[in-house]
């Protein structure tokens, strides 16, 4: 038993986007958008970018098909006289997404639709057509498994008749993935992206005590106080209530409440944040010698692969069709349990010519469903 006021938590129940849309709302503050190209894009023309104009660009589009599509980030800064826009995809999911340089080709294609309505051309050069911005498209995935999936959408498809390469649509996107990077190259950055992906891949409390004091240390002006606040909202509401799911805190209304509280409960939250995860259950029940504590592991592994699965899917649906189609396909999503079945499902989706075939095809799946 943990000492002090660790208890079950009896507040509201976590919904499976409140880490997506903390980590949405962390990117939209322009510093952040400014250390992931400075710290993770490792390209000379980067020193090129003016920073002072950095700005949000609307991440919702209207389709041909008079469809709401919802994508996760967009900025746009200046390159010399020119704009150059970042596509940030946000992926929050255990499995990888083999069809992602296709899903991407559909989200710049809307962006630059909507680019083009708006007449917002390139610099114009003299004896040259209108041209488009340049866009970098960024994957940030913190997924635990080794992203495999092909960042070219080159290499999705099938190589066809000689002379027919000339035409294959090519699309690359840059990959960043957060556990791709060791916490010593972390710690010697300051840089507040560096600091989030130290916190995500933290083994123990006593790691994120010396993150938060980092960033106590460097967010200390006035004007940051809006990204002090977004830092705040994520930790107390998402990051802290996914790796400590069974204590209840009291109310945290800046950084240093949050370090301090770690600071007094690190020993007994300790053990607590030790038995994550499915190679720590199995660890523990190898260690212990106890079938149970295998099969308890094993268990708890399954629930999240489930549980991350599901929350991958209905992003994806929320971003085919719409969010009423998401709250139509959850209950049926919480009803499967063949991790298999999520695989074939997300396959499908982008085969489904419309969301009455989507949710036929998701009812059945359901139903067949063993569990």
């Amino acid at each position: 038993m943990l000492k002090g006021n660790r208890v079950k938590a009896k507040g509201p129940k976590r919904t499976m986007t409140d880490h997506d849309h903390g980590y949405k709302r962390l990117f939209s503050h322009p510093e952040m958008i400014r250390d992931l190209l400075i710290g993770f894009v490792r390209e000379p023309w980067i020193a090129d970018l003016d920073f002072t104009t950095l700005e949000k660009y609307p991440g919702e589009f209207i389709d041909d098909r008079f469809q709401q599509r919802r994508n996760d980030v967009i900025w746009r800064l200046r390159w010399g006289a020119d704009w150059l826009y970042v596509y940030v995809l946000l992926e929050f999911q255990s499995g990888v997404h083999p069809f992602m340089a296709a899903r991407l080709s559909t989200y710049l294609d809307l962006l630059y639709q909507d680019l083009i309505r708006g007449r917002q051309f390139g610099r114009r050069r003299r004896g040259r057509p209108r041209r488009l911005p340049p866009v970098l498209p960024i994957v940030l995935y913190n997924g635990r498994r080794r992203w495999t999936a092909p960042t070219d959408l080159a290499d999705l498809i099938e190589p066809g008749p000689a002379g027919l390469d000339a035409y294959r649509p090519r699309l690359r996107y840059l990959l960043i993935a957060e556990t791709a990077y060791a916490d010593a190259e972390l710690a010697g950055m300051r840089n507040l992206v560096a600091a989030l992906f130290r916190l995500e891949n933290s083994p123990d409390p006593d790691t994120v005590q010396h993150v938060l004091a980092a960033l106590i240390e460097w967010l200390t002006e006035p004007e940051q106080a809006e990204l002090r606040r977004s830092l705040l909202l994520w930790l107390r509401e998402g990051f802290l209530h996914t790796r400590l799911p069974d204590v209840a805190f009291p109310e945290l209304n800046d950084l240093e409440e949050i370090r301090i509280m770690l600071t007094d409960r690190v020993l007994d939250w300790t053990q607590q944040w030790k038995q994550e995860g499915l190679q720590q259950g199995l660890q523990q029940g190898l260690q212990q010698g106890l079938q149970q504590g295998l099969q308890q592991g094993l268990q708890q592994g399954l629930q999240q692969g489930l549980y991350s699965e599901r929350r991958m899917l209905l992003r994806l649906i929320r971003r085919r069709f719409s969010e009423a189609v998401a709250d139509q396909s959850a209950p049926m999503l919480e009803r499967i349990e063949q991790l298999a079945v999520f695989e074939d499902l997300g396959e499908e989706l982008f085969d489904c010519a419309d969301e009455v075939a989507w949710l036929a095809r998701l009812d059945a799946a359901a139903g067949q469903d063993p569990h």
